[in-house]
């Protein structure tokens, strides 16, 4: 191990490799949306063929996390992490490098197959270094800002790669991040026990393609062609997603243990899960593109105009493993949603003639406020009372809905965007968020944090807490 890294705990410096390969992944759903416009216009694409730049890696992401998953506690989940980091970072290259549209369109599936490969890994490699409670709450903490945040600052990493060098390297950056992770992994990160089994790839398949079809039935949508084409294609996600669950029931060894959706409050987590990063990539999707064609930013003034929301997540998660750990996920997770839905609202009634700070500084910084108290509660909720032999499969799904959510909302709010404009789209997503707030009223059940604590309580979690610091 390097001596730079022997002054930090065995479990920081594993912590510190886990969240860069998961920064990795979830800037490469959102650092390509501020180079849209040059890679439109290097590339040939068409207006509603942009979307699939973000959709192709994100439909591949989401689609094959469950396997993911699943690989990981069959062949070794650190293993896995170093070959779907491998498998990602020559994707990213070929990317970068791409000569025509659909050569980038397959870099970037590749990238999110090599992603599905290792994204599961790294939550579920968290819950087997951390055990429940305080200290894996901080953990999280740290990996849910990433994840949240990770997008916003994609979106101002990919302003001053494009603005400075080329959008090519918001793709190309990849390459010696991941080398240097995939160097330092098997050095730090311990490899817990395999739990063996088969692979379901029935499942794999029928989930895969059955998400495919719905986000391939919005992007017909968005492009205006045959009604009867994309009514074929929802029809047939749909059929294909039941089939999945049929097929997962009679799996000895599934994909997901569809006991874990016994319990109420995971299952309602889950759902908002997937709606949550449904709006929140819908906003960095519209939000930059205003930017830059309405605004007429450059790339990266755009990049740098998403800092209020970046800075925003980016402070809480030092602050909301604390209030979790305190006052429970429900009341944080209730408070973020509210907040994002007025923020998305505050979002669409934006103007050119207002100005960014009149229009744009104030609703993104109360969406970072938002988003920055709404994942935590989720990922804990989601993960707590986990067994260690499905933690792969729990945290695969989390990833799916994240990323599934993602691709769903671009191709979604697209498709409203284009019939009925840009502010009706964020209506629409204001509106998915109230949707996301009453599942969690009715299916999150309040824990003992959700009622006042005894003093006794409330100093043997400071005591926890101060002992980490």
């Amino acid at each position: 191990m390097p001596a730079i890294l022997r002054r930090f705990s065995p479990a920081s410096v594993a912590l510190a490799v886990i969240v860069a390969c998961q920064l990795m992944f979830v800037l490469d759903a959102t650092v390509v949306n501020i180079a849209l416009v040059p890679i439109q216009n290097t590339l040939h694409f068409s207006k509603a063929n942009l979307a699939w730049v973000i959709d192709a890696y994100s439909l591949a992401f989401g689609g094959l996390l469950l396997l993911g998953g699943r690989a990981g506690d069959v062949f070794g989940r650190r293993r896995l992490l170093m070959i779907g980091l491998a498998i990602f970072t020559v994707a990213s290259l070929a990317g970068g490098l791409a000569a025509s549209a659909a050569m980038l369109l397959v870099a970037r599936s590749i990238q999110g197959i090599g992603a599905a490969m290792a994204a599961p890994s790294t939550l579920s490699l968290i819950s087997s270094i951390y055990d429940e409670g305080p200290a894996r709450n901080k953990a999280l903490g740290v990996f849910t800002a990433v994840s949240a945040g990770g997008g916003s600052l994609g979106l101002i990493l990919g302003g001053a790669l494009t603005s400075w060098v080329s959008w090519r390297w918001v793709l190309m950056i990849n390459v010696p991040i991941g080398a240097l992770v995939i160097a330092l992994a098997p050095r730090v990160i311990p490899e817990p026990t395999r739990n063996g089994g088969r692979l379901d790839i029935p499942g794999a398949v029928l989930v895969t393609t059955g998400l495919g079809a719905v986000i391939y039935g919005f992007i017909r949508l968005a492009e205006g062609s045959s009604h009867l084409g994309t009514v074929v294609c929802f029809i047939l996600g749909a059929l294909l997603v039941g089939s999945f669950v049929g097929v997962e029931r009679r799996q000895v060894r599934p994909l997901f243990p569809l006991r874990l959706m016994a319990n109420r409050s995971r299952a309602g987590a889950y759902v908002v899960m997937m709606l949550v990063p449904a709006v929140m990539y819908g906003v960095f999707f519209f939000v930059s593109q205003y930017l830059e064609s309405t605004l007429h930013y450059s790339a990266i003034r755009a990049g740098f105009a998403f800092l209020p929301l970046t800075a925003m997540i980016f402070t809480l998660s030092r602050i909301t493993p604390r209030l979790v750990s305190r006052i429970g996920a429900r009341p944080l997770l209730l408070f973020g949603l509210m907040t994002l839905a007025v923020a998305t609202l505050w979002i669409s009634r934006a103007h050119a003639s207002q100005g960014y700070f009149a229009s744009l500084f104030g609703p993104l910084l109360l969406f970072g406020l938002g988003a920055g108290t709404a994942f935590l509660p989720l990922s804990v909720t989601i993960l707590s009372g986990v067994p260690r032999e499905d933690a792969g499969a729990a945290s695969g799904m989390l990833q799916t809905m994240q990323q599934t959510g993602g691709a769903l909302g671009v191709a979604a709010l697209t498709s409203v965007a284009l019939a009925h404009g840009r502010s009706t789209a964020l209506l629409t997503g204001s509106g998915i968020v109230i949707v996301a707030l009453v599942i969690s009223v009715i299916a999150l059940r309040p824990t003992r944090h959700d009622r006042a604590a005894t003093p006794l309580e409330l100093a043997e979690e400071m005591e926890a807490l101060t002992l980490m610091e």
